[in-house]
């Protein structure tokens, strides 16, 4: 699952989405990690604005020996075929969609131990938009989580996931349509439109979840 991404240039994500700066925004690095600050566009009276909120819906597990609390991660993927039960409270609610301004996003891919950074981009869009959900959480304020389907049989080497693309005559679709209009969404995006750069830069830790764990729900 996607844990890695690099956020668009600020003008360039403003000026594509034909978004306002948001009272929250402030500029961060471009590569993103979960529980750090990563770029969203939003609906605020009908505008669409660009803010900067967490990246994962912190969620608390308890200590299997102690039973108490642990400190919340983020869970930085929301799975599609869940947007009608664990995640309806948000996705029903078009007030509480984001599209993530995203030019890439990287995988581990290979052995544990030697995996290695593969980037994913989308042909003839430098920015494209990633449908997500956010939430004003009581842990770290506004977070959002992206939405996740199944990836092209051509990519599954890859990662069997990849993110829900929503092209830019649909944008309005994912910010205001009913819910049972958006599973029109639920399908792989096509592989012919996906540019692939598997590298050989080894993947190193960054903060937050490690590749092997599962923080998609």
């Amino acid at each position: 699952m996607c844990n890695r991404a690099e956020r668009g240039h600020t003008e360039k994500v403003l000026n594509l989405f034909g978004a306002k700066v948001g009272a929250r925004f402030n500029e961060g690095p471009l590569q993103v990690h979960p529980k750090e600050p990563g770029s969203v566009i939003r609906l605020i009276g009908g505008e669409r604005v660009l803010d900067q909120m967490t990246w994962g819906f912190p969620v608390s597990l308890k200590s299997k020996k102690t039973g108490l609390p642990l400190k919340p991660k983020p869970v930085n993927n929301a799975r599609f075929d869940k947007l009608n039960t664990f995640w309806r409270r948000w996705a029903a609610s078009p007030a509480n969609r984001c599209l993530i301004p995203t030019a890439r996003y990287a995988e581990a891919v290979g052995e544990r131990g030697r995996m290695t950074e593969t980037w994913l981009a989308v042909k003839d869009q430098p920015i494209f938009a990633w449908a997500g959900l956010w939430n004003d959480s009581a842990e770290w304020g506004n977070v959002y989580t992206g939405v996740m389907t199944e990836n092209a049989p051509e990519l599954i080497d890859i990662h069997d996931r990849s993110p829900v693309i929503i092209d830019p005559e649909h944008w309005d679709t994912w910010l205001t349509a009913p819910l049972e209009d958006l599973f029109q969404f639920d399908q792989p995006y096509p592989a012919a439109k996906v540019i692939v750069d598997a590298t050989s830069a080894l993947w190193v830790r960054k903060p937050g979840p490690t590749p092997d764990q599962d923080l998609l729900i």
